[in-house]
């Protein structure tokens, strides 16, 4: 009875999936002694020349890990003969500073242990590393992932949240990769730093007058005010405002404690101070910052495991912006 017990646990054992792929905290202990210190010069460097770094790079990781997973598939370049996840309509307003503090990071750890250290636990580091420089939460990031071959726009389109879509259209994004509500609104608080392009908001700004009394979404004052901020949008697409207008620079929680007074920015932001599913968890985070960055560390450590390519799925990537 106990070998037909062992060989039926054998043959589960095999016809079951593949288990997440294993991480440790202490990956490159060995093969790249320096890791830790090459990752917290460079991302301290990047930040204190580029202040909007951190919250470039928190965006740009949201962005891959959604997406397949985090696999660093975000930072690959197109070619003639592939149009690349970054060059999506949705992506195309990633910055600069944050491909780039992956750049120096890579090219710092490539002549410190060549072909060693992948591009997605540089990034999943790297937002970490800068999360924690602006004043948010620490947490563990857990290392040995693979770097994916595949990276396409076309797989982008209704995979990551958008401020134009509804509260029950982003809680599905969320829901799929195994993220409850609260989760979803603890991650949101990454609004907390960063800014929005104009031309994400415009519609409900300039709508203002003609809504006001139904939906008074926007502080009247504050629509006013961004009504000429972005006067010019449309001959300078690359006009923006800061998501949190009282400490942008600074990780907190006054980006939840703004929303019901009218101080947000998106449709998104404001969908979550009135859908009954969610305003629990805003005005939560809003009146204890300490619950928010608790919940916020749970839920990034988290994301930063979800979907990660091991083995052979993956590879080390010479450069982060192309499949070797």
């Amino acid at each position: 009875m106990a070998v037909l017990v062992l060989v039926l646990l054998s043959a589960l054992a095999i016809l079951s999936p593949p288990s997440e792929a294993k991480l440790y905290r202490n990956f490159y202990q060995k093969t790249c002694p320096r890791f830790d210190q090459i990752m917290q010069d460079t991302t301290t460097n990047k930040q204190i020349n580029s202040p909007s770094t951190a919250a470039a790079t928190l965006r740009l990781f949201f962005h891959d890990c959604l997406l397949n997973g985090c696999d660093g598939s975000i930072l690959i370049s197109s070619t003639a003969f592939n149009t690349a996840e970054r060059d999506a309509d949705i992506n195309l307003s990633l910055p600069g500073d944050a491909f780039d503090v992956i750049v120096r990071a890579k090219t710092a750890l490539e002549l410190a242990c060549p072909n060693v250290v992948s591009c997605a636990d540089i990034l999943a580091v790297a937002t970490r590393n800068l999360v924690t420089m602006v004043g948010g939460p620490y947490y563990n990031v857990y290392l040995g992932r693979k770097d994916g071959f595949v990276s396409k726009s076309s797989t982008v389109e209704g995979n990551l949240p958008k401020p134009t879509m509804n509260m029950s259209q982003i809680i599905q994004i969320f829901a799929s990769r195994g993220f409850s509500v609260q989760q979803m609104v603890a991650l949101s608080g990454a609004h907390t730093i960063g800014f929005s392009h104009c031309k994400e908001f415009i519609s409900g700004i300039y709508n203002y007058s003609k809504v006001a009394k139904s939906d008074p979404q926007y502080n009247q004052r504050f629509a006013s005010a961004l009504q000429s901020a972005c006067a010019d949008y449309k001959n300078n697409p690359t006009l923006s405002v800061f998501n949190d207008i009282m400490t942008p620079n600074k990780f907190d929680n006054l980006y939840f404690q703004n929303l019901p007074k009218g101080l947000a920015l998106l449709k998104s932001d404001h969908a979550l101070n009135s859908d009954p599913r969610t305003k629990p968890f805003v005005q939560m985070y809003a009146a204890d910052q300490k619950m928010f960055f608790q919940a916020f560390a749970q839920a990034m450590e988290k994301l930063s495991n979800y979907g990660v390519k091991s083995g052979k799925a993956g590879e080390i990537r010479r450069r982060c912006d192309a499949i070797n």
